[in-house]
């Protein structure tokens, strides 16, 4: 990697990060440039604009998301535990140090949900592949017999998203010390809803619990 990739990308981390917390809109190159230690010039100089920045720290997060989340759990074998890798491995990127306000596209998306423009379209259309994603692993789940064969996997997307949010709203605004747990038993209980009724329950490597 070039001395100028390696400059964009720690430029890009640090805005990732402050967008977290503070949304993308007061994320300036002021503070990015002495967050890093450079020039207000030399920062400008990667984005050129601060629509061109918050769509770059948008791409970044993107990136980094199907790197930790989506790649990982596609590794997974098909089925439940696919599903269920999904779900972990984003609680586990949502708590990253390098995301201190937490999921960047839940608070992105509060900030942007009334705003018209390229940045707001490229934030929904990520939402809309995490959405197929998650439909996508649900329908695979169906087509290995392990869920029901009448589970409407746009449903179940929408169910599982859905806990998602309220995990941040619960853990990030009103700091419930339980609201993991809730939110583990929440997806459980969605599991269970959508599992074949003979079908042993299954961890995130693929195997029956209480299999060795």
């Amino acid at each position: 990697m070039s001395k100028g990739s390696q400059t964009r990308e720690a430029v890009l981390d640090a805005a990732v990060a402050a967008a977290s917390t503070s949304g993308l809109s007061a994320v300036s190159i002021g503070d990015l440039a002495r967050t890093v230690g450079m020039s207000k010039s030399g920062v400008f100089a990667h984005f050129e604009s601060k629509e061109n920045l918050q769509l770059e720290v948008l791409r970044s997060a993107v990136s980094h998301f199907i790197a930790e989340v989506v790649g990982p759990a596609l590794r997974k074998p098909r089925g439940e535990a696919r599903v269920r890798a999904l779900f972990e491995n984003w609680f586990d990127w949502s708590s990253k140090a390098s995301l201190p306000g937490g999921c960047i596209f839940i608070a992105a998306a509060s900030e942007l949900d009334d705003q018209p423009g390229p940045v707001r379209d490229y934030l929904v259309s990520t939402q809309k592949d995490w959405l197929a994603t998650l439909s996508q692993a649900v329908r695979i789940a169906v087509d290995e017999g392990e869920f029901r064969s009448d589970v409407d996997a746009q449903q179940l997307a929408h169910d599982f998203y859905s806990i998602l949010l309220a995990y941040h709203h619960f853990s990030r605004l009103l700091r419930m010390p339980a609201a993991r747990v809730r939110a583990f038993r929440s997806f459980e209980q969605l599991i269970e809803s959508a599992r074949v009724k003979d079908a042993a329950p299954r961890n995130s490597r693929g195997r029956k619990a209480g299999a060795r």
